[in-house]
C-alpha cells in the first residue's frame, strides 16, 4: 500500500507528520538511494527503501486489540493515583498500544486499543459519529418520559446532547435496566443525563461500539480485531448502530 511521504514516516513511529515534513524540508528523507523534498511523493514501505536523518525504516507492525474493560481500571496509558490501567491487562508485547477514546473508571465495557495513529485520530474525531451502546442499570422505574427525554436530546452543564437511541429491557419498582447508544463522547455524559433526570447509575457497561459487540466476553478479557473487523472500521462502516 502506498503513503504519502510524510504518512508514511509517521506510520512507523519514527515521528509526527508534522516532524516528518520539516526532516523531508530539509532534506533528510532519502528513497531508494536519492534524497527526496517532494511533500507530494508516495512511496509503498514493503518495497521501497526509506533512510529518515541517517535511519533506515521499517513498516511497523500494526495491533488492533478489543478489551473489555474491568469496572475499577482506568483507560489513561499510566495513572499518578497508581490505579491499575488498561495496559496492565495485556501481554508484554502489546504494552505499546494506546486505548482509544475513554471509558470512565466506574464503567466496564469495550474498548479498542491500537498503535495505528491515523486510525485512533479518525475513529476519536467527532465527525464520525460512531455508535457507541451501552447497558445501564438506574435506581428507580424509569418513567418512558425520562427514556424519550434522552432520545431527543438534553441539556447538560456543558451543551445540549445529542439524540440518543434507547430500549427499555425492565423496569421494576427499585431499579431499570436499559440501553442508549449515544456518538458523542463528553465526560461521564450518560451517568449525567441519567442523574439530572434523577436516576443514578448502578451500572454502566458498554456493549458495542458500532458493530463490534461484547458478545461472551467476560471483565478483564482481550481479543484481536478480525480482518474483516479491522476493514469495516477503515472503510467506515464502523459508524453504524
Amino acid at each position: 500500500m502506498t503513503l504519502r511521504l510524510n504518512r508514511a514516516i509517521a506510520a512507523t513511529g519514527f515521528c509526527s507528520r508534522r516532524r516528518a515534513d520539516e526532516l523531508i524540508a530539509a532534506g533528510k528523507v532519502v528513497v531508494n538511494g536519492t534524497i527526496v523534498t517532494d511533500f507530494n511523493r508516495a512511496i509503498d514501505l514493503e518495497r521501497d527503501v526509506l533512510v529518515v536523518d541517517g535511519r533506515k525504516l521499517r513498516a511497523r507492525k500494526l495491533d488492533y486489540v478489543l478489551l473489555y474493560k474491568p469496572r475499577g481500571v482506568v483507560t489513561t496509558c499510566s495513572d499518578e493515583m497508581g490505579r491499575e490501567s488498561v495496559l496492565e491487562l495485556l501481554p508484554k508485547n502489546l504494552a505499546h498500544l494506546k486505548p482509544i477514546g475513554r471509558l470512565d473508571m466506574d464503567s466496564e465495557g469495550l474498548i479498542i486499543l491500537t498503535n495505528d495513529g491515523d486510525l485512533a485520530q479518525s475513529l476519536a474525531h467527532p465527525s464520525k459519529h460512531v455508535y457507541k451502546r451501552y447497558e445501564a442499570v438506574v435506581e428507580g422505574k424509569i418513567t418512558d418520559a425520562a427514556l424519550r427525554k434522552m432520545s431527543t436530546g438534553m441539556r447538560l452543564d456543558d451543551g445540549f446532547t445529542l439524540p440518543a437511541e434507547t430500549c427499555l429491557i425492565n423496569r421494576s419498582e427499585d431499579e431499570s435496566i436499559f440501553e442508549i447508544a449515544i456518538r458523542e463522547g463528553r465526560n461521564r455524559q450518560i451517568r449525567r443525563m441519567c442523574a439530572k433526570l434523577g436516576y443514578p447509575v448502578i451500572r454502566l457497561v458498554r456493549v458495542a461500539i458500532g458493530e463490534l459487540q461484547l458478545g461472551e466476553m467476560e471483565p478483564g478479557e482481550w481479543r484481536h480485531l478480525t480482518v474483516r473487523e479491522i476493514k469495516a472500521i477503515k472503510t467506515g462502516l464502523l459508524s453504524g448502530t
